[in-house]
């Protein structure tokens, strides 16, 4: 059994719950951050289409899904050259976080780099394959590299989960010429890359954040690069487990080979309902602009609460402090029915800030502001 894991940090947050639930409004969830939205016509319609499925699906997907990916990376995010071949659908992108060290082939005196503020799971998935996770708090930070300190595999989150923080093409291109160096993996979670919040004018491509895989990054080689992409966020199919990720051919075949000894695969019916969702842009936009009419009633709420919103470049959440312990934000909160999620969840750096997710529907927002004044 695997003992070396750390506590699941959700149950913590249980007892501010049920303070918030007493409020004499009921509970404003605010804090893990599940689509509440339906999920699209166009999307449902499409997994009731593809409901008959006796036979086994593929591993690798099918042919027109793996096109249909592709297409969309050169459509919404700047990425002409991602081949078919090189993508691969994944159940739900916590999944492919969590394995990817052990699909890889990473084991114990292995180094997994991860963000200093991050989504736990990059440490979990580190820990699962026996590797040792270590926080990268920028290349200059490893020193000098040898073979026992060069981490095998280095995730980068933009738009940043908790923080919204988003990573420009240059920076981008500076890790990836690093890593090309020193032999190493980058897999870059992208998950929230359709929920930009910048001015036009700061966004490196049209609509959605810069990927990994952009050209102006890569040179036009996608060697040793992954970018892992969830459909939850943009298309509120949380619930469908629907999620690609796509790159290096070599890499992703290798995973497609273990996978299908593992019987890693994503349904049929679930493959069809990504297909539907990677090819039509008209919901993506217009669940966008419920999270913008959101963030806007929110934002200066919490301002006027008297907190700090850090970084929220892009993404689900507000990265807030009020300059006191994560732990007494969260309680005064609850004092008011609101549940937010502690920054001490992302890190040990992390403990004066919450994550305020803008998942609730527009009354429970609007009824979240008018609470916080």
């Amino acid at each position: 059994m695997i003992t070396d894991l750390p506590d699941f940090p959700w149950d913590s947050l249980a007892p501010y719950k049920e303070r918030a639930r007493a409020h004499r409004g009921g509970l404003i969830d605010l804090s893990v951050g599940t689509p509440v939205d339906p999920t699209p016509d166009v999307i449902q319609d499409a997994l009731r289409s593809a409901a008959n499925a006796p036979g086994y699906p593929q591993v690798w997907g099918t042919p027109d899904l793996r096109e249909a990916i592709s297409d969309w990376f050169r459509r919404r995010r700047g990425v002409p050259d991602v081949h078919p071949d090189a993508v691969m659908p994944t159940i739900g992108s916590k999944e492919l976080v969590a394995w990817l060290p052990t699909l890889l082939g990473l084991r114990a005196g292995d180094l997994v780099g991860i963000p200093r503020v991050a989504y736990p799971t990059y440490d979990v998935g580190a820990r699962l394959a026996g590797a040792t996770p270590i926080v990268v708090d920028g290349l200059a930070a490893l020193g000098p590299l040898t073979p026992s300190t060069t981490p095998k595999l280095l995730w980068l989150n933009s738009p940043g989960n908790p923080t919204g923080k988003v990573l420009g093409v240059e920076h981008l291109r500076k890790v990836v010429e690093w890593a090309r160096r020193n032999g190493v993996i980058v897999a870059s979670d992208e998950c929230y890359a359709e929920l930009d919040w910048r001015d036009e004018s700061e966004r490196e491509t049209t609509g959605s954040t810069p990927s990994i895989l952009d050209p102006r990054v890569t040179g036009g080689d996608h060697a040793g690069l992954l970018a892992v992409y969830s459909t939850s966020k943009q298309s509120n199919l949380a619930g469908y487990r629907a999620a690609f990720v796509a790159g290096d051919p070599a890499l992703v075949a290798g995973l497609v080979e273990v996978r299908k000894h593992a019987g890693m695969i994503v349904p049929w019916p679930v493959q069809q309902a990504l297909l539907a969702a990677v090819t039509d842009d008209a919901h993506v936009v217009l669940q966008r602009d419920r999270y913008a009419a959101r963030r806007a009633v929110l934002r200066p709420a919490l301002a006027r609460f008297g907190m700090r919103i850090d970084d929220s470049e892009a993404g689900l959440y507000l990265w807030a402090t009020a300059e006191e312990d994560c732990w007494e934000t969260v309680a005064r909160l609850a004092e008011r029915g609101i549940a937010v999620a502690p920054g001490a969840f992302y890190g040990a750096s992390s403990g004066r800030h919450v994550r305020v997710a803008l998942t609730a529907g527009d009354d429970a927002i609007a009824d979240a502001a008018r609470r916080l004044a």
